[in-house]
Parts: C-alpha cells; sequence; structure tokens
C-alpha cells in the first residue's frame, strides 16, 4: 500500500497549480460521465414510458372504431409501404385475428395482458394487449426502434452537458490561476530580494492556507535578523574586549624584557602568565557563548542533583584555595530534559562567578528542588550581591558590576541565560535570605 501511494505522488505533478487543475479536471469529467450515464439511462427509461404510453392510447383509439362482429382478415397496406416499425392486430376473443396494420406483419396471439415482450421476426417486439367485450386489440413497436430514439433523445440531452464542458475546464483554469497569483506574488519577492534583505514579506490579499506560511516566513526572517544583529554585537564587543588583554599582555611582554635582575623577571613572568591565563579564559568564554548561541538542545533526561554534584568537584580547587565552604544542601533528585554538558556548564560558571566575588572564606550553597511542580536549581553566595537596579543589565554581555579588583570578563552570567533559554528556563537574580549574598535561581519550565 505505501509502495502504491509512493508510486501514485510519484506520478502527480510538481506544481500547486497543475496538481489542483488535475485534480479538478479529474472531478469534472468523472462527473460529467456519471452525470451522462444517468442521464442516458433517464431518458431511456423516460422515452421507454412515453412510447408505451402512445402504445396504450392507439390501443384505447382503436377500441371504439372496430366492428363488433367482424370477420375475417381486414385490409392491409400496400407492401410497399408496408412499416414493420410499428404493428397493430385485432384477434376476436375465438382467436381470429381480423385486423393487422401491415401485409405479413402478424405476431403470434399472446393471451398476457398488458405490456409484455414478444421475440418475433428476428428481433424483439414491445407488445400491449387489450381486450374488449369481443375482441383483444395489439399494438407492437420493434425495440430496436425505440431504442434508437431512446438513444436519440438522450444524446440530445447530453449535447448541452458537452458544450459547457470546455466552459467549465477554462473556467476553473481561470480560477485557480486567479487564487494562486498571490503565492505567485509571494514567489516573485522572494526570487527578487539580496541575500541581506530579511524585510517581511507583503501578505496583502493571500489566501487564509497561504497566510500562516508566510506569517511564520516573517517570523523566522524577524529571528535571523534578530541573530545577525547579535552576532555582528557579539563581534564587535568581542574585539573590544580583547583589545585590553592584549595589550596587557604585549606591555607584560615589554616589561619582562626591560626587567634588569632575577626577581623583577620573576614578577614579569608571573604577571605575563596571569595575563596569558585572563585571555586563554575570556577566549574560551566567548567560544562557549558563540557555541551555545549557535547550537540546539539535544533532548534526553538529565538529573540535576547530578549535574550539580560534577560542577562542584570542577570548582572545589578554586573553592579551596580560598579557603571557602561549597557544597550541595539536601537536594531531591529531578530530571529534566535537556543537554547535561550543557547544564553542568551552567552550574558551573555560576559557581564560579559566586568563588570569584565571594571574599575568602565565604560560602557557597548549590540546592535541587521543586515549586509546584518545576525543577528549580539555586546557587547563593556570602559574597556581596548586586544591587537590584544592576541585576538585570549583568546578564548582558561584557558587563560587570562586581567588586572591585575581582578577575572577569563579563561573560559567565551571559553564557548561563543563553544555555537557560536553550533549555527553556528562567534566570532570576535576588538576595539570599539565608548568606546575605547574591541568590541565583535557574526555573524550569
Amino acid at each position: 500500500m505505501d509502495k502504491l501511494s509512493h508510486a501514485l505522488r510519484g506520478l502527480l505533478p510538481r506544481s500547486l497549480r497543475m496538481r489542483l487543475l488535475v485534480f479538478l479536471l479529474a472531478a469534472i469529467v468523472l462527473a460529467g460521465a456519471v452525470q451522462g450515464v444517468l442521464a442516458y439511462r433517464s431518458a431511456l427509461d423516460e422515452a421507454d414510458a412515453l412510447f408505451d404510453y402512445h402504445m396504450q392510447q392507439t390501443a384505447l383509439a382503436l377500441r371504439s372504431g372496430l366492428p363488433v362482429d367482424a370477420q375475417g382478415l381486414g385490409p392491409g397496406l400496400d407492401p410497399e409501404d408496408e412499416n414493420h416499425e410499428f404493428i397493430v392486430q385485432v384477434w376476436t376473443n375465438e382467436g381470429l385475428r381480423i385486423f393487422e396494420s401491415a401485409v405479413g406483419a402478424a405476431l403470434p396471439q399472446i393471451a398476457v395482458l398488458g405490456f409484455t415482450n414478444v421475440q418475433a421476426r428476428g428481433g424483439t417486439y414491445r407488445v400491449f394487449s387489450m381486450q374488449t367485450r369481443s375482441q383483444v386489440i395489439q399494438v407492437a413497436q420493434n425495440m430496436a426502434v425505440r431504442q434508437g430514439m431512446a438513444r436519440s433523445l438522450a444524446l440530445r440531452t447530453l449535447a448541452p452537458l458537452a458544450f459547457m464542458a470546455p466552459l467549465l475546464v477554462l473556467a476553473v483554469w481561470w480560477g485557480v490561476s486567479r487564487s494562486l497569483a498571490p503565492v505567485e506574488r509571494v514567489r516573485r519577492q522572494l526570487a527578487q530580494r539580496q541575500a541581506d534583505d530579511l524585510s517581511p514579506v507583503s501578505d496583502a490579499q493571500l489566501p487564509d492556507e497561504v497566510q500562516p506560511l508566510v506569517s511564520e516566513l516573517n517570523l523566522l526572517f524577524e529571528r535571523v535578523q534578530r541573530a545577525f544583529e547579535a552576532q555582528e554585537h557579539f563581534v564587535a564587543d568581542a574585539a573590544h574586549e580583547l583589545r585590553s588583554p592584549l595589550a596587557a599582555l604585549r606591555l607584560q611582554l615589554q616589561g619582562l624584557q626591560r626587567a634588569g635582575d632575577d626577581a623583577a623577571r620573576a614578577q614579569a613572568i608571573e604577571r605575563l602568565s596571569a595575563g596569558i591565563d585572563r585571555a586563554t579564559r575570556l577566549v574560551e568564554q566567548l567560544l562557549t557563548l558563540a557555541r551555545q548561541e549557535a547550537s540546539s538542545t539535544a533532548s534526553e533526561p538529565v538529573d540535576l542533583r547530578t549535574v550539580a554534584q560534577l560542577a562542584l568537584a570542577d570548582v572545589a580547587p578554586a573553592a579551596q584555595a580560598r579557603g571557602m565552604d561549597v557544597g550541595l544542601l539536601d537536594s531531591d533528585a529531578i530530571t529534566v530534559p535537556g543537554n547535561a554538558e550543557a547544564l553542568r556548564m551552567l552550574v558551573r560558571n555560576l559557581l564560579d562567578n559566586a568563588i570569584k566575588y565571594t571574599p575568602p572564606g565565604g560560602q557557597v550553597d548549590v540546592q535541587v528542588s521543586t515549586d509546584h511542580g518545576r525543577a528549580l536549581l539555586t546557587v547563593e553566595d556570602s559574597g556581596p550581591g548586586i544591587a537590584p537596579e544592576h541585576r538585570e543589565r549583568v546578564m548582558q554581555r561584557f558587563v560587570r558590576e562586581t567588586a572591585e579588583g575581582a578577575p572577569g570578563s563579563g561573560l559567565g552570567l551571559a553564557i548561563v541565560q543563553a544555555i537557560a533559554q536553550r533549555h527553556g528556563a528562567v534566570v532570576a537574580l535576588d538576595s539570599s535570605p539565608h548568606l546575605g549574598g547574591l541568590r541565583v535561581t535557574l526555573r524550569f519550565s
């Protein structure tokens, strides 16, 4: 069945206009054929009823005009004028034929009164018989003649339909072409566009069936336009942010070259190494952000508690170096659809920020819970926090509203935001009621 359906689809033209025309014209031809058959059968039935009525009326007309006691064979027509298509015979009740409309055209007497079909003279005759007090009147007609006349009547009935069929085909072609004209207009608009033209497509006078397609296309253009603009801003911001660390590396290299003794040289090397680490971290974060904004998230069940434990293991050395208490509070085993590695990166960035901006000896807590059936992941610290008026702004790239002198590129929360959006989650910043610093809550839908 699937092979047959595939074969039928392969036979159909790819043009929507041609498909509509094929289907409509096929429907017209099929409807015309059915209508023709029905009209033909109806005409035959009506012709039979009409001819039967004429035969009956002929017999009734003869009933009052024949002699009651006629004996013997009545006068007939000249053989040269005989017409065997329509025959009238009159019989007495004793079985004596007293009249026939054509010499030698006699049909056998039948005892059945009313209508019947009789095989005679090499054909079929339709016979109507009626009985009077002293006579039996028979009126017969050759069925071949009747059927020929009925066919002629049926064909005349079908003649208007045959005449209207080409006009109907032209009307269908015109209607389909006129209906698809707006679609053709949209196609021309798209064909004439430049590659960087993402303006909306005009949806004026489009059919209801095509309107949603064009609306979705315009929404796609809008999303692509926003993506292009975001990419341009990203490149510009990245170029600006990379300029400073690269200039600092050049200065540190010059300081190393000018170092006069081993102590100054060691200090310059340490500064240069720290600068390289910061530049490397910045480049890694830039690549991570670009990758998260450009990629789609593969959906698989992910245990948030396991993700939090892995992220805590990643930042444990940095937390120990600053003497901080970083751990996972009592948490539920909650599963969300998403990408485990991306979510691990999200939690690790939150922990990196918390450790980086919280004073040494501070505390950072992670917890996984639920709220009205929705998964929550919370990271809170004992650091200085972020002022309420700055919380929305710090989610942007290269924006830092943190403690003075703390290292960073302003990309950590931007990466968190990008990963959260890929997972349909919402990031909220507020004050931690337990530790007094910043609390970041990731709420999954």
